[in-house]
């Protein structure tokens, strides 16, 4: 029996998204930053770690600057994306600048929003020793 010729699958035809949500995660140790289309389906990633940085260096605000721009850039190449609503979470050091990497990385940003996790009462506190 003759085996079927391998054929060229045709190639899937570029998405393009041109708006969508820049997700900043940024605690002590790493800033993370994730590009999401309007649906919240992820498009482009970075981190502190992506870009090469180890250890105590990925909590830095040089580490956020470089990740923010390097998501951006993906997002930016792969599917044409050019402006989004930034929305912010943690109390790192590299908030602030992974804002000012994305704004300054051509990207048009519409709004910016913090969305932290607040505790309201905190956790109900042990009961009291009794002796």
């Amino acid at each position: 029996m003759a085996r079927p010729t391998k054929g060229k699958t045709p190639r899937r035809a570029r998405r393009n998204i041109s708006a969508g949500r820049a997700y900043v995660s940024a605690s002590y140790n790493n800033t993370i930053v994730t590009i999401t289309d309007l649906d919240g389906n992820s498009v482009a990633w970075s981190s502190g770690g992506t870009i090469g940085y180890k250890g105590s260096k990925k909590g830095t605000p040089y580490a956020a600057q470089l990740a923010a721009a390097d998501a951006v850039k993906k997002a930016q190449q792969t599917f044409g994306m050019n402006v989004v609503d930034v929305i912010v979470r943690g109390t790192g050091s590299g908030r602030e600048q992974a804002i000012r990497a994305i704004q300054a990385s051509g990207i048009e940003v519409k709004s910016i929003m913090d969305d932290s996790p607040v505790p309201h009462n905190g956790c109900r506190p042990k009961k009291k020793f009794r002796a």
